[in-house]
């Protein structure tokens, strides 16, 4: 097994990553708030820790995948408002167009989904033992907060105790004992509001006590409840900060024993987000773009550098896609018989160094040369065949990338009626080959150049592709 070396967010360094039970690794990434579609932000997270995912199990880990979603938050709220609909059926709807987008970008589907709502008796559970250390205290009105001062280790995360942007400022309440104390438990405030009857009294769980809540389900007893949690950077604090400190207070162990964190994307130098209505949504991409051609683009700069999104730089990554595809097309139809051992412990020492994607995809780079220069000289060379179709087997594994049919992924873009047109003309082409009208089928495929599509006999058929 591979040694993997990750960049711990708590301790600010890459540190090999060393599982609590050997070869078995528990991961929880922080889902989307399903308030609406997924955009681009959303999609980096998902296609970053897949990333690690896929890393893991190439290394031979059993791994358990968690990611959660959060359906009752006040966003969820205020669009059950304006729209006259449930916060559930919103919920689900928005579950189902996440999972949708995630899935056309080759996202590994987690072992867990679970939802907020799901959790309540947990969080409640929870909450009350907060309350009967004197670690939570309870409002007038109902609200519960988390003290935080009787947490020592508060800020251990982030190394910052407070933000003048955070959330717990923006929940700020005279009645606190501390500014810096958060929500646990928000109170029914009327008609208006949504509640759940509970022994804390009708009301509804903050935003951080789900993820711990959620989290002891899965935990291992000990010094951690799970190998790693991952999520955007925009969730250091308070967010994860403060699921730490629940956690911390109410199960005497810490929350995770490595933190990662991937960066943000940006549009004209902006961080996307709602309130700034620079959001690109996943649903727009994948209008114009193949999920894996979105996916590769967006794995392609690492994880914890901003991506500064740019459709050129999206046109520029596909061209370097493309030439995985030209390299498949070369050996078409090829039986996966052998393996490049060397390849595949190269492309796992370079990942495995906090997913270096840029000398993983150099090692690609070099080996499609390689084989690019080995059929140019021996075209008919069976071996090389072998050893390239498992090493793009092998990519996939690991990438997700590079799966489709050589061919069809040379189609992509080309509408059904334009298809059907194409096939037509290429069906055409092989009557006249038939009954040997040569002369038609050369204009046949002359009319095929016209329409910028090459096309290939090969032992399979006609093959063709858009130029």
């Amino acid at each position: 097994m591979n040694i993997i070396k990750i960049y711990d967010t708590k301790r600010k360094e890459k540190v090999a990553f060393e599982t609590i039970v050997e070869n078995r690794a528990k991961i929880y990434v922080c889902g989307p708030t399903v308030y609406d579609d997924a955009h681009l932000g959303h999609a980096r997270s998902a296609v970053a820790f897949d990333l690690l995912h896929r890393l893991l199990k190439c290394n031979g880990y059993e791994v358990e995948f968690i990611k959660n979603f959060t359906d009752i938050d006040d966003k969820i709220i205020a669009r059950s408002k304006a729209s006259q609909r449930s916060c559930e059926d919103i919920s689900k709807e928005y579950i189902k167009s996440y999972l949708e987008d995630m899935d056309k970008m080759l996202v590994l589907k987690a072992n867990h989904e679970p939802k907020a709502t799901e959790y309540l008796k947990k969080m409640e559970d929870m909450i009350e033992i907060l309350l009967s250390r004197d670690i939570a205290y309870k409002l007038p009105n109902g609200d519960i907060y988390l003290d935080v001062e009787k947490d020592s280790l508060y800020g251990s995360l982030s190394k910052r105790i407070e933000d003048e942007n955070s959330q717990s400022r923006i929940e700020n309440d005279e009645q606190k004992r501390n500014r810096r104390d958060f929500a646990l438990w928000k109170a029914y405030k009327g008609d208006d509001d949504v509640g759940y009857d509970s022994p804390l009294g009708k009301g509804r769980p903050g935003w951080h006590i789900e993820c711990s809540a959620m989290i002891e389900q899965f935990a291992y007893e000990g010094d951690y409840a799970i190998d790693l949690h991952a999520g955007g950077a925009d969730l250091i604090f308070p967010h994860h900060e403060n699921e730490a400190s629940q956690t911390r207070c109410a199960k005497e162990q810490e929350i995770a024993k490595y933190w990662m964190h991937n960066e943000f994307v940006t549009i004209n130098g902006e961080k996307m987000s709602k309130s700034l209505g620079n959001s690109f949504f996943v649903k727009d991409a994948l209008n114009i773009y193949d999920g894996e051609i979105i996916r590769f683009y967006l794995l392609s700069t690492h994880y914890r550098a901003p991506l500064h999104f740019s459709e050129e730089d999206l046109l520029v990554s596909k061209k370097r896609l493309d030439k995985i595809y030209r390299l498949k097309k070369r050996i078409y139809g090829v039986e996966k018989k052998s393996e490049d051992t060397g390849f595949k412990d190269e492309l796992l020492d370079t990942l495995g160094d906090d997913l270096n994607i840029s000398k993983s995809l150099a090692t690609i780079d070099e080996m499609i040369a390689k084989y690019n220069e080995t059929l140019d000289n021996e075209p008919k060379n069976k071996e090389a065949k072998a050893k390239i179709n498992k090493n793009i087997e092998f990519i996939t594994s690991l990438l997700g990338v590079g799966g489709k049919d050589a061919y069809e992924y040379f189609q992509l873009g080309i509408s059904p009626e334009q298809k059907d047109e194409i096939e037509n003309l290429i069906k055409r082409r092989e009557e006249a080959k038939k009954i040997k009208n040569f002369k038609e089928a050369d204009e046949l495929r002359e009319e095929l150049i016209a329409k910028n599509i090459s096309i290939m006999d090969t032992p399979q058929g006609t093959q063709w592709e858009k130029i």
